[in-house]
């Protein structure tokens, strides 16, 4: 999965000469062979690598504490995410769902990479959600309904139908 993401973070850059890829062990962790030392391992290594290449810094968060979370959703990315279990799901979006509750982003009001590679992340969560599922976790969905329609980052992916009005009142009858 790591990389067709990094060759999709490659295009979305404007990076002209795409990078060869390999991968290493059971988990296929990413590794770029670097003419210039040693290889690069690792999907948020190289995807910082490659945002640093094509001189988006911005991607990286604009302040020093933007730049901590954008490093702290790229960590959960790795570590939870992609570790995730089906017993895990649900831990994650309620998680996610809650702190995205008053956030364009996951860096406050700036798009970043952590955007890029966590919508790549919970992409096949998502799809999978029913829509009752989709509503109780409205912040999640529509932070992915956004980073989706975001110009250049879906590439390959297939849309994922996300309503924008609720099905059911919050009301009981």
């Amino acid at each position: 999965m790591a990389l067709w993401e990094l060759s999709s973070l490659e295009k979305y850059l404007g990076l002209k000469k795409p990078n060869k890829y390999s991968t290493q062990g059971d988990k296929k962790v990413p590794v770029l062979q670097n003419n210039n030392g040693p290889p690069l391992v690792g999907l948020v290594t190289l995807a910082c690598h490659l945002v640093k290449e094509a001189k988006r810094l911005e991607l990286l968060g604009d302040s020093a504490e933007n730049r901590a979370v954008v490093q702290q959703w790229l960590e959960y990315r790795v570590t939870k995410l992609n570790n995730c279990t089906k017993d895990n799901i649900k831990t994650i979006l309620k998680d996610l769902n809650l702190y995205l509750q008053d956030k364009v982003y996951l860096a406050e009001n700036q798009f970043t990479l952590a955007d890029i590679l966590l919508y790549y992340g919970i992409q096949p969560i998502i799809v999978d959600l029913a829509i009752q599922e989709q509503e109780q976790y409205v912040n999640v969905t529509r932070w992915f309904d956004h980073i989706q329609h975001y110009p250049g980052i879906r590439r390959h992916l297939s849309p994922v139908v996300v309503l924008r009005n609720r099905i059911y009142s919050s009301r009981h009858h």
